[in-house]
């Protein structure tokens, strides 16, 4: 079939995904089912489900500046923070790829145990290193809130904290919120504030650039981890399904045959 411009119509299958409504599934950028797991499909495809592979290449790109820089000096104790912080955000954006797209309430419920799980082991991680770079600081008398990437370190974990309280509050004991129904309506707020924090944890990264440990030691350039930051915000964002953050989209009309 052909469009009346003499274009190709567009598949069925690329305006929807198999039961499911096109308008739930209309990412921030792109087109319906874009970046919406087919039924039936394994959740690992999500991990490079369209604008996913951008968001990975980011991933790895400051996953491989730190690790790469870290190892090229003589380790240390405090070596351990940068290591144990960048796999940690390395991993919270795997628990957010693989979340994602899901549609279907199975598809969902999959998706919510492997995000808590990875969530889990990124929260171990980070309190790993944040008693990494306290004890280092007791150790040695260091004064703290010394750079901007303290600060935002601080406000990180605490919109972090948040995000674990709430999300776990919900799915254990949802009676706090008035029972299941409102729980879930409380799923939209989490899913914002998770995206806030996701995004804090990134700028904190590039702030960690303009430490003394950076500038003296690893001196991993500035430029570098923004250009993997940038490349980790497009990818997550472009894949943001509207509905699911309580944004009503119109269904797009049916091409022209």
């Amino acid at each position: 079939m052909a469009s009346a411009t003499g274009m190709p119509a567009r598949p069925p299958a690329a305006a929807q995904v198999e039961g499911i409504d096109a308008g739930e599934t209309e990412p921030l950028l792109g087109r319906p089912g874009d970046a919406s797991q087919p039924e039936g499909a394994s959740i690992w495809g999500n991990l490079t489900m369209g604008t996913a592979v951008i968001a990975q290449l980011g991933a790895f790109l400051l996953l491989l500046l730190v690790w790469a820089n870290v190892f090229q000096q003589p380790l240390i104790f405090f070596s351990g923070h940068p290591l144990l912080q960048s796999l940690a955000v390395f991993t919270l954006i795997q628990s957010v790829l693989f979340l994602q797209p899901t549609n279907t309430a199975e598809q969902k419920r999959l998706g919510q145990r492997v995000h808590a799980g990875l969530n889990l082991v990124a929260l171990l991680l980070l309190v790993a290193g944040i008693v990494v770079i306290e004890y280092n600081k007791y150790a040695n008398r260091g004064p703290h809130f010394h750079s901007a990437h303290a600060y935002f370190g601080v406000i990180t974990c605490v919109l972090l904290a948040l995000q674990y309280l709430v999300g776990f509050t919900m799915w254990a004991t949802p009676v706090l919120y008035g029972g299941d129904e409102r729980a879930r309506s409380v799923w939209k707020f989490h899913r914002i504030l998770g995206y806030v924090t996701l995004f804090a944890l990134l700028f904190t990264i590039v702030y960690a650039t303009n430490t003394d440990y950076n500038m003296e030691v690893l001196k991993i350039q500035w430029w570098a981890v923004l250009f993997g930051t940038g490349l980790v915000l497009v990818g997550i964002t472009a894949r943001i399904q509207v509905q699911k953050l309580g944004i009503r989209v119109a269904n797009r009309p049916p091409p022209a045959e």
